[in-house]
């Protein structure tokens, strides 16, 4: 019985004995793995416990603004809302949504149209029961002002947590403006993240795009909760240098003109001459309907091509500077053919021009003429040719705001394809290929008494409202031309609209200058024929007024294909219609700078007007009879009369640049000063003249200088 005893104690002493050495070796294991997941492996399962419950995510800026010069839209993002709802939110209690469905349904069918209230209805107790977290409404996305009203929808006015209610934001990159400038100002990308495709949306990506911001997200009971970390920086905006309203008038003119002749594609452009400021850029082309549109290739930017005769300009200067060639010498152009080597040049007037001035033979634009003085100055020396012309910067890259310029070709004498006919040929803008914006810069350079501006496209960026990077107007040449040669080319001009080829145009109350021209294009080493017809170039280039040029302008059509071509009619009009515009929105409101007239008669005191309360207390003290209209305004205009002085009240729009012209140095910097304008003036007296035209837009800040005389 006791050995049976001892026998069991001694089982049991081995059962513990054993148990005990199990549980420690567990317990070592354990202790050994909590080690390895601590020191070895903690840091994955850390990793991984915090991409579980936390996430950077980014923040994306608001993409800036492209801007008119007044400071209308021409490209801007548009916010997009698609209405999701959590039929199953936390918050979102039964007795809440079975009173709320009905009148959320039929707000819904109201909105979007597209399904009755019972359907709507059905829909969203549906997805409640069996318990969908996430449910798309609508058949398409919403606008800000109907995502502010669908806010205050029944249900949705609770919120996310209570009411179900979130969207999904979506910015949409519009052109208010439709195709107006449209491949100038550029598109996006389809992935917004790459940023600009074309245009200044491309150019100007890095400023217009901003700064993305970061943020985390934290789970917290099962949520996602946004803590923003680094918020973003908004892009800035671009104040570009096109104006809106002649943008307008050039775009619809080139429409209609290259509709009427049935034409391939067109360019119009117009630069100020002083700054280089590109006013308007225009880029149809023919779609398979027979309607125009910008959105295919910046012609006036990337497009080479022979120009024809308004490269004579060129072919003049030359002969004028290193010739010693004179408008007054004449050229004989036979009887309208001349045989150079294996070729013949024609004139388009059968029969020819006969003996005629050189001034003459550029007014009528002779081949023959042109040709035979060219040849006459340079046939010996042609490399001064070439050298002429690439002092006149037809050879320099403009280094243009916008991306994908093209660059110039100008032969050489030690080019391959140089041969006995290239000079005569070169010399009415054959063998030479330029870009409408290098042709227009060169004309440019005349209207502006020699010295060629850089294009610009961008005035400024707008950041927080405040104008930053201000661009500057560049000299890229102070002179092509000595000034003799530049006064005889102006007259040349003038004479082509006046007595040649652009009559057509001439008889406005300004006066245009410029010149004609007529190509046949060439095809891809297929000659100048196209499907067995020759296909032509239609152009203009030149300036307005002639006596005061304030505005340059290029007009380039490819390929009219109604038997009409000539650059007089198929390219001229549209020249007349936009200065016509131009005129009439700038020149008749006195930025002609024509000295004023003083407004008297009879023997009263001349005023020059001003501040109201100063002018009538002025006259008042000095007993001088005066009528005062009746209507407020803390400005007025004075005129003399025989028997007093009639006071009128002036009212001026903010943001537009009134006319200071006949006023008092103290009033007109006042009045100026008080609109945002940054005044400076030389002289004393009266105002007779201000460098920025009356009715211009402008951006406070802006700078005006005003010019005085007695």
């Amino acid at each position: 019985m006791a050995q049976q005893k001892d026998n069991r104690f001694k089982v049991t002493n081995l059962l513990m004995s054993v148990t005990f050495f199990v549980v420690a070796a567990a317990f070592i294991v354990i202790l050994a793995q909590a080690f390895i997941l601590q020191v070895t492996e903690g840091d994955k399962y850390r990793k991984k416990i915090a991409e579980n419950s936390q996430r950077r995510v980014a923040v994306p800026a608001d993409r800036g603004d492209i801007l008119a010069r007044d400071g209308r839209k021409l490209a801007c993002s548009v916010p997009s809302y698609r209405i999701v709802m959590d039929p199953c939110a936390d918050g979102l209690k039964d007795s809440i949504f079975n009173k709320g469905i009905s009148k959320l349904s039929v707000q819904l069918s109201n909105l979007f149209k597209d399904k009755s209230p019972e359907e709507y209805r059905e829909k969203i107790e549906a997805a409640r029961r069996r318990g969908s977290r996430y449910l798309r409404l609508g058949n398409r996305r919403i606008s800000h002002l109907e995502y502010r009203r669908v806010k205050e929808f029944s249900i949705f006015s609770r919120g996310r947590n209570k009411g179900g209610f979130f969207v999904e934001q979506n910015d949409e990159r519009k052109l208010p403006f439709g195709i107006l400038a449209a491949r100038t100002v550029g598109k996006l990308y389809e992935d917004k993240q790459k940023g600009g495709l074309v245009g200044l949306e491309n150019s100007f990506d890095k400023v217009l795009r901003g700064k993305d911001g970061v943020a985390n997200k934290l789970k917290m009971t099962g949520k996602w909760i946004s803590c923003e970390v680094t918020p973003p920086v908004d892009g800035r905006s671009l104040l570009t240098t096109i104006d809106i309203d002649i943008q307008d008038v050039a775009e619809n003119s080139m429409i209609r003109q290259l509709s009427a002749h049935n034409a391939d594609h067109g360019v119009a452009m117009l630069m100020e001459v002083k700054t280089g400021a590109v006013r308007a850029i225009v880029n149809l082309h023919r779609q398979a309907d027979g309607s125009y549109t910008e959105d295919h290739y910046n012609y006036a930017v990337g497009e080479l091509a022979e120009p024809g005769s308004t490269f004579k300009l060129a072919s003049l200067i030359a002969c004028i500077e290193e010739g010693g060639v004179s408008l007054s010498d004449t050229i004989d152009t036979y009887n309208g053919e001349f045989k150079i080597y294996d070729r013949v040049m024609r004139d388009s007037k059968p029969g020819g021009h006969g003996n005629v001035t050189v001034q003459r033979a550029f007014e009528l634009s002779s081949n023959i003429g042109m040709s035979r003085l060219v040849m006459k100055c340079f046939d010996k020396k042609r490399d001064v040719f070439i050298e002429c012309l690439k002092n006149m910067g037809l050879a320099d890259s403009l280094g243009l705001d916008v991306k994908g310029e093209g660059r110039s070709e100008i032969k050489t004498p030690a080019d391959p394809t140089w041969s006995g006919t290239t000079l005569p040929w070169m010399s009415i803008g054959y063998e030479v290929r330029l870009t409408p914006i290098q042709l227009l810069t060169f004309y440019n350079a005349v209207a502006n008494n020699g010295t060629m501006m850089r294009p610009m496209f961008v005035e400024c960026q707008i950041d927080n409202g405040k104008r930053v990077a201000e661009v500057k107007p560049r000299v890229m040449r102070n002179s092509i031309a000595r000034t003799s040669t530049i006064r005889q080319i102006q007259k040349a001009l003038v004479g082509v609209v006046e007595n040649g080829t652009a009559k057509n145009i001439s008889g406005t109350p300004y006066q245009i200058a410029g010149k004609t021209g007529t190509a046949q294009i060439a095809h891809d080493g297929r000659g100048y024929k196209k499907d067995g017809e020759h296909s032509y170039l239609a152009s203009f280039a030149g300036y307005f007024p002639a006596d005061n040029p304030l505005y340059s302008v290029v007009v380039m059509v490819y390929g009219p294909s109604n038997n009409v071509y000539y650059g007089n009619v198929v390219a001229g009009n549209v020249v007349k219609a936009i200065a016509d515009r131009v005129y009439a929105a700038e020149f008749r409101k006195g930025s002609g700078q024509a000295k004023p007239q003083v407004p008297t008669s009879g023997k009263m005191p001349y005023s020059k007007g001003g501040w109201a309360p100063d002018l009538v207390k002025t006259l008042s003290d000095l007993k001088v009879p005066n009528t005062v209209s009746s209507s407020s305004s803390d400005w007025v205009s004075a005129t003399a009369r025989a028997d007093g002085v009639s006071v009128k009240p002036r009212f001026f729009t903010q943001g537009v640049v009134p006319s200071v012209i006949g006023m008092g140095a103290a009033d007109a910097v006042s009045l100026l000063e008080q609109m945002g304008l940054v005044v400076s003036f030389e002289g004393v007296g009266r105002v007779v003249s201000q460098s920025i035209p009356q009715g211009s837009h402008f951006h406070k800040g802006t700078s005006i200088s005003l010019t005085l005389e007695n």
